[in-house]
This record gives structure tokens, C-alpha cells and sequence, in this order.
């Protein structure tokens, strides 16, 4: 993980374009130099999280002044640049949305497949999801650098862009009687993953424009959500190697 910390330094670098993942401040900050930073981080929506100084002398050593800066390792992308460069690029491109998925190895084994099955992008959510971290990046071989990753403050509005763009959105969820092999997998989709724990949101699932579900016949009765994302993008590529 890189670090940058240090009230001025954090502001400089956001001025200049720096990206980040979140922002840690200490519990109870004032002063006119902490008021510039709380507006940069909201008018360029980054993250940000209170947190106790023991946390923050944690994670760095130096003078943090109360603000330690997490920074991005990939460049991200947004929205609509993902969406015009996934419809430029194929007649059927593939993209995946993340609601909730927090482990940063499933992150970047789900990129991973991605990438290899010939899929162009991933949307994740800027808060509650898992951070794109080395870990993250290492996990996925390198894939995260390669396809283009969005990270959105409210992922049912970047669904509704998604489908005004001609998108269906496809629920990869166990609550539908209906298959994924039973379920048009081609032209333009974005599959949503939830967590493993939670699954998909009720109000992502209510935008959604179909649900499928992985047949289960074993004892066990889920997988886990990277081997899942794989199972439901290897049919999507099936189907469309058919047609």
C-alpha cells in the first residue's frame, strides 16, 4: 500500500490530479487548512473515513498532521468513459458490477477472469466495496491494469446510464427460477455480483433487467463469488461464440 500523508501535501496532490482510493482523518480536526481539504475530497469524491490517531500512527510513520492519504494503484476511469469505449470496442462487450463484493483477493481473481474471458470493464462502488489495492492488483496478474475500471459514487445511477446506454443488466442471484443457461447471455450486458454474505441489493436487483442463477445440485448451496463471476462470463462467451 502507498501512502501519502500530511495535510499540505494531500491537498497539493489532489489539486494536481493525484488519484486515491480514501482519505483518513483524524476524529475532530478544525482549522482553515482541514476546511480547503474537506472541500477538494467532496468536490472530487474521494473517500474519506474518521478515524482514531492510533490508527493513522499505524499506518505511517512521520508527522501525519491528521491526515493520511491512501493511493490509487490503478487509474480509474469514469462512467461514461467506460461505457463509450466497452461499446466501441465490441457488439456484445461485457462489463461487471460489484454490489458489496469486499475481499480484495475476489476483486482481483473476478478482473482476472474478466479480462481473459474478453470482458472490458468493472464497476465498483466508492464506498463499502473492496479497496484496489497491490493486493488487489496482484491478485488479478496484472488484469486490473489492463481493462477499464470505474469507481461510482451510487451504483444504481451508473446502472440506469448503463441501460439508457443500451446495457441489459443481468442479476447473478439465486432468488429466479430461471438458469443461466435458460438466460440470453449476449449483446451488451453488465452481470451483477453481490456479496457472498448478502448477496445482490434489493434496490440493484430491482433494476436489474433479468436475474439467472448457476444451477446448485451439491450439499453446499453457494460459491464463491470470483468462482461465480467466472461461471456465469465463461456462458456468456459460450453462447456468443455460437451465434
Amino acid at each position: 500500500m502507498q501512502y501519502l500523508f500530511g495535510i499540505h501535501p494531500v491537498i497539493e496532490a489532489i489539486r494536481a490530479g493525484k488519484k486515491f482510493d480514501k482519505v483518513l482523518l483524524k476524529q475532530g480536526m478544525e482549522g482553515p487548512a482541514y476546511r480547503e481539504l474537506i472541500t477538494l475530497i467532496g468536490e472530487n469524491q474521494i473517500p474519506y473515513q474518521y478515524v482514531p490517531i492510533e490508527k493513522l500512527n499505524r499506518e505511517v510513520r512521520g508527522a501525519h498532521q491528521g491526515v493520511v492519504a491512501l493511493i490509487s494503484q490503478i487509474d480509474y476511469v469514469d462512467i461514461e468513459t467506460l461505457i463509450n469505449n466497452a461499446l466501441a470496442s465490441s457488439d456484445s462487450p461485457v462489463l461487471v458490477i460489484l454490489d458489496g463484493v469486499s475481499d480484495v483477493r475476489n476483486l482481483g481473481a473476478i478482473a482476472r477472469t474478466l479480462e481473459c474471458s474478453g470482458g472490458k470493464g468493472i464497476i465498483v462502488p466508492a464506498k463499502g466495496g473492496a479497496a484496489i489495492n497491490a493486493e488487489a492488483v496482484k491478485a488479478s496478474a496484472g488484469a486490473l491494469m489492463r481493462i477499464d475500471t470505474s469507481k461510482v459514487p451510487n451504483l444504481r445511477l451508473a446502472a440506469y446510464m448503463l441501460k439508457q446506454s443500451g446495457f441489459r443488466l443481468i442479476a447473478a442471484t439465486e432468488k429466479t427460477d430461471k438458469s443461466i443457461y435458460e438466460t440470453d447471455l449476449t449483446g451488451p450486458i453488465a452481470i451483477v455480483m453481490g456479496s457472498e454474505g448478502k448477496g445482490i441489493s434489493d434496490s440493484m436487483l430491482a433494476i436489474c433487467d433479468e436475474k439467472a442463477a448457476i444451477p446448485m445440485v451439491g450439499g453446499i448451496s453457494s460459491l464463491n463469488v470470483s468462482v461465480a463471476t467466472a461461471v456465469v462470463l465463461y456462458e456468456s462467451l459460450r453462447q456468443k461464440s455460437q451465434k
